[in-house]
């Protein structure tokens, strides 16, 4: 049965730079989408100084991203989203996932057209023999789908440190497999990656996790900063999340900001200064409360 709960969202971004910027382009994947089981009641974006242009509109992926340009010479920027959002979010169905067996998905994924592309490399997650060896002993034939993604999300956890600031943005999946460190995004790449090696339709999710947890609780890995995760694909019931991250399938406690194919799809944030400034410096804070 599905647990509802509301929740109200601030994300920050600010910049410092050491010389005046004379311009700020940015775009940003700030505002939630309204997806199955999750509904975004409100949401803005405040930027400081106030830009000369600011609009949104809906990308290839269905997810909203906001363009601004700010014209006035500054010091800093401040770009702040303040949304509420409900989630309704039904747990995974794991009897139906027990009945399905991987190869029967990666048969007819392809007759998706909303799942067809997801089986494709893409910027960020390339195929290679390293991640092929890594999932090889995940697939053993006529395994179920649930086991596979199951065994998937659990090893990545257990094989890998969450480690911040040990890799970048650009850091490439047999990289991670090579330093056994990273961050939500390079263990989301590896998953997405892995089950595409295979066949199989896999997607990456950008969105938040609840910072205060309710009493007893644990708090998640990825809670004091935009999260990532994987998503896939099986015709018969749809998309389905889950966090190699905290070990899990997702459930009431994730709200989906964008998706797409990696990381370089649905930055939070991304643009261009015209500025002499040599350095920049970066603060970012994420606050998910819970209102009921």
């Amino acid at each position: 049965m599905a647990s509802t709960s509301r929740y109200e969202l601030v994300h920050s971004t600010r910049y410092e730079y050491q010389a005046p910027v004379e311009r700020s382009y940015g775009r940003a994947h700030l505002k939630p989408r309204d997806c199955g089981g999750q509904r975004c009641i409100s949401t803005s974006i405040e930027i400081t100084p106030p830009p000369s242009d600011i609009s949104d509109h809906v990308d290839y992926f269905g997810n909203i991203s906001t363009f601004y340009l700010v014209r006035r010479r500054h010091t800093s920027l401040t770009v702040t989203a303040h949304s509420e959002v409900e989630v309704d979010r039904p747990p995974p169905p794991l009897a139906e996932l027990s009945d399905i067996s991987w190869e029967q998905v990666r048969k007819t994924v392809t007759n998706h057209p909303e799942a067809g592309e997801y089986v494709l490399p893409s910027a960020r997650i390339r195929p290679s023999a390293a991640m092929s060896e890594y999932v090889q002993t995940v697939l053993r034939p006529g395994r179920s789908i649930g086991e596979v993604v199951a065994e998937l999300f659990h090893r990545i956890h257990d094989d890998f440190d969450y480690r911040s600031g040990s890799t970048t943005v650009r850091t490439t999946v047999d990289q991670l497999l090579q330093n056994r460190a990273g961050v939500c995004q390079d263990f989301a790449h590896l998953a997405v990656g892995c089950l595409r090696s295979a066949g199989l339709a896999a997607r990456y999710v950008s969105g938040y996790l609840e910072t205060r947890p309710a009493p007893g609780r644990a708090k998640l890995l990825g809670a004091d900063a935009s999260h990532a995760w994987a998503s896939v694909f099986v015709p018969s019931l749809g998309w389905l999340d889950f966090d190699p991250t905290n070990d899990q399938w997702v459930d009431h406690r994730y709200l989906i900001t964008a998706y797409g194919r990696d990381y370089a799809d649905v930055p939070p944030l991304k643009g261009v200064i015209v500025t002499d400034s040599a350095r920049s410096r970066l603060k970012v804070s994420v606050d998910v409360t819970r209102l009921d």
